[in-house]
């Protein structure tokens, strides 16, 4: 991948001399073309590693190294985060999702190349996960970084942010429009028609890559495009139903895998062993459990299921179309615990692929069985597709995305409206009981989910520390009136901190409260400061986010607070300071 560093300087003076909209154009197709040769090299290098895998599978000619190579490659995984990346890289878009909230969308610059390495070595050894989630964090990670390097603010890093996960979609799957629409649905909150340009430029950019260097067509191809019949919308709908529950059962099985593993988390090389020994023994018993699964989809789509029994030690029991239908029935099952073992040892992969292998399988099982059953004759092709996009709309909560993606990948815009209705039914189901998205989850039990309301993520981006005023004029409890009445003389506030040597609040005077008494000269030396003083309404915390300080300041009423930090007075935090700050990153983060 090339390295902005070699076009800094003529990118500084070209940003110099040309308007910011039309920087952005240059630089959104900069960062496609990096990200789209990142997918690029990723897809390569998986697809070399297996080559020779299968080929050193011939010369051994034992079946079982399809068992042993996802363990070695979820262990070499591991060793490689460990020993180069300080134990930990941060997986999946929930990551992404965090550094836009949390870190102002800095995304760490070893994420430009530790995605493609661990996610190369985990799925191209066998591991049961996608490439699509690692080349979000790539093409995130170059964007971001392409935005810290030229000093862009919030706005126009986000957007060259989005611009690379785009790009990398765009180029994993060949299909620009998903790319944008994945960008606009999952990454960002809020976006004006303007934006749209930079995601389709990048987008466009990263899907060129990829088809002009691999010379590669679409992924899938419909072998029969049958056209869409009104007859089967009852069953279109009876397949929603039947993905949605299937997305619910993927997303709480991921989740409850994930908790289980916890135990392990200090534990990082017993977590791998465990995990990838479950998964080779799934492996063993569903061999197209092995890497991303395009392969068996393909088969799916072309009604040849049979082939997939015929690895496996199930076929013992032979190949019947009834036991061909139930071993796809169970891969939509199993394929959830098969990537949740892959992600939770340690491996790193996305849920992607996954959710359009468990598609794929539960579109075909519901299809050839209502044939099976006589209840009606329907396309097993175009049911095995469209089932993709109703599963990849439950689990990623992306419905546009899963329609334009599938129908992208296949060619299959005949099949829009089955598509639309599939995955529309199934993210309405899914939503009911999974108000999240399998990525998203965890974030929003942390209150770090902050997708589609700006002043939530505005008010995250806030920092206390950065609005503390340090001004204010301390007090002794012990002091005089008199003392008093000298601080507020040179004094332009009308709230003092009573703070004792070891620097604890023990109070605050108000200046309207000592206003009769302060101008008592006999009362100077008799009256102390810890008799005027009275308890502030509330305090803030050095660590409280934000919508903690907006809620106390709602809740009591006043218009400055006094900051702790481990019981220590640091200072105070205004209303107005907040509101000041607020307004300026309003102007910052509008027009995206």
């Amino acid at each position: 991948m090339p390295s902005f560093k070699k076009y800094k300087i003529p990118l500084l003076w070209l940003r110099r001399h040309i308007s910011a909209r039309d920087f952005m154009l240059v630089s959104s197709v900069l960062v496609g073309f990096t990200a789209g040769l990142a997918a690029v090299v990723l897809k390569s290098l998986v697809h070399y590693i297996q080559l020779l895998l299968a080929y050193g599978n011939r010369l051994l000619d034992q079946p079982y190294w399809l068992v042993i190579f996802p363990i070695l490659g979820i262990l070499l995984t591991v060793l490689v985060v460990q020993s180069l990346f300080r134990g930990s890289i941060g997986r999946g878009t929930a990551n992404v999702l965090f550094s836009i909230s949390q870190k102002s969308s800095l995304v760490e610059r070893h994420k430009v190349y530790s995605h493609m390495l661990t996610s190369a070595l985990t799925v191209g050894f066998g591991g049961s996960a996608g490439l699509e989630s690692p080349i979000v964090v790539t093409g995130s990670a170059i964007g971001s970084n392409y935005g810290r390097d030229y000093h862009l603010n919030y706005r126009d890093r986000t957007l060259l942010l989005s611009c690379g996960a785009a790009a990398g979609i765009a180029a994993v799957f060949n299909a620009p429009i998903a790319g944008v629409l994945f960008a606009i649905e999952v990454l960002l909150s809020d976006i004006s028609i303007a934006a749209f340009i930079p995601l389709i430029i990048s987008a466009v950019t990263g899907a060129l890559c990829s088809r002009i260097i691999l010379d590669e067509e679409i992924l899938f191809n419909i072998a029969k495009h049958d056209f869409f019949a009104t007859g089967h919308v009852p069953f279109y709908i009876l397949l929603g139903i039947l993905s949605g529950m299937l997305s619910v059962f993927y997303t709480r099985v991921s989740l409850r895998v994930e908790a289980v593993f916890e135990i392990y988390q200090h534990r990082v090389y017993t977590r791998a062993l465990v995990g990838s020994l479950l998964l080779g023994l799934l492996i063993m018993l569903f061999p197209p459990l092995f890497g991303e699964g395009y392969d068996s989809v393909l088969l799916l789509e072309r009604n040849q299921a049979d082939r997939l029994l015929q690895d496996s030690w199930l076929a013992f029991f032979g190949t019947n179309e009834w036991l061909v239908l139930g071993f796809v029935g169970a891969m939509a099952l199993v394929k959830a615990f098969a990537t949740s073992f892959t992600i939770a040892a340690g491996g790193n992969g996305g849920n992607f692929a996954p959710s359009m292998f468990v598609g794929a399988c539960a579109g075909y099982f519901f299809s050839r069985l209502m044939n099976l059953l006589h209840i009606s004759d329907l396309s097993v092709s175009s049911f095995s597709m469209v089932g993709m996009a109703g599963i990849l709309s439950g689990v990623m909560h992306a419905p546009l995305t899963a329609v334009f993606l599938i129908a992208e990948i296949t060619g299959g815009y005949t099949l829009m409206i089955p598509l639309m209705i599939v995955s529309a039914v199934s993210f309405a189901l899914v939503k009911y009981f999974e108000p999240y998205s399998l990525d998203t989850k965890k974030l929003a039990q942390k209150g770090q989910f902050l997708k589609g309301n700006k002043d939530s993520t505005i008010l995250h981006i806030m920092k206390i520390r950065h609005l503390i005023e340090h001004e204010f004029q301390t007090v002794s409890p012990d002091a005089t009136l008199g003392e008093l009445v000298q601080l507020i003389a040179h004094s332009r506030r009308n709230v003092f901190p009573v703070v004792n040597a070891e620097k604890v609040l023990e109070g605050v005077v108000y200046l309207e409260n000592v206003r009769e008494i302060m101008f008592k000269a006999e009362k100077y030396d008799t009256v102390r400061v810890h008799d005027l003083m009275v308890q502030p309404p509330a305090v803030v915390q050095y660590d409280d986010s934000m919508a903690e300080v907006m809620k106390k300041f709602d809740e009591s009423g006043a218009w400055n607070l006094p900051v702790l930090r481990q019981e220590k007075y640091v200072g105070f935090v205004s209303k107005s300071s907040i509101f000041t700050k607020y307004r300026k990153l309003l102007i910052k983060t509008t027009n995206m």
